[in-house]
């Protein structure tokens, strides 16, 4: 493969915020009962990358029962936002990533693509001073397969020689429907959710090895 870009998720790929996400659903579901909010940090545990409207929506249809009107919809992001937001801007960087954005932003298309809201994220990585490292910084609603798609095609890349780094079941989908390479990244505590014909990655200092 002659490597034309990489995009990368961004929770749990490039920043350790995935618990601070976490936290923030358990909190807002907290007046429910524990046994909600054991559910409900189970399913987003289980789908990392998905937008936080579409979890909410679930929530309220297949654990709450009841329909989620736009009005209580627009409150939960908000509150979610504000649990979130400056915790992710702290929040330490993944190990490997700092370093591999530094030596290869200069030489290898870098892209964001991730299940936060657009403008929340380009917020947060203009907080971390990390807009410099990328060529693009994509969010929701876009799903992460469009999102690929949309590079591909507006950079004139082949989809086989890009490469998407995501952390979640629904990275790895998104690349397989783009026709998108794939490297998931797990944690050296965080169970496999992949496949095992799937390359993982703990650091991305290991990412190097298939940037040649």
């Amino acid at each position: 493969m002659s490597l034309q870009a990489i995009v990368f998720d961004f929770d749990g790929v490039l920043v350790e915020s995935v618990d601070v996400k976490t936290q923030a659903f358990a909190t807002l579901y907290k007046p429910w009962g524990e046994k909600v909010v054991a559910q409900v940090v189970a399913w987003h545990l289980e789908h990392g990358g998905v937008s936080r409207f579409e979890k909410f929506r679930h929530f309220h249809r297949y654990i709450l029962c009841k329909e989620l009107d736009e009005a209580e919809e627009e409150r939960l992001g908000r509150m979610f936002s504000q649990l979130v937001e400056d915790a992710v801007v702290a929040a330490d960087w993944v190990d490997g990533a700092e370093d591999f954005l530094k030596s290869y932003a200069g030489k290898l298309p870098l892209f964001v693509a991730s299940g936060t809201p657009e403008v929340e994220l380009r917020r947060i990585i203009s907080r971390r001073r990390m807009e410099g490292f990328f060529r693009g910084i994509f969010g929701s609603p876009a799903r992460k397969g469009e999102i690929l798609r949309r590079i591909a095609e507006y950079h004139g890349y082949e989809p086989q020689n890009m490469l998407m780094v995501g952390d979640a079941v629904t990275d790895l989908e998104g690349a397989r429907e783009a026709g998108v390479s794939f490297i998931g990244r797990v944690g050296s505590k965080q169970t496999n959710p992949f496949p095992q014909e799937v390359k993982v990655i703990s650091s991305l200092h290991h990412l190097n090895a298939h940037c040649g």
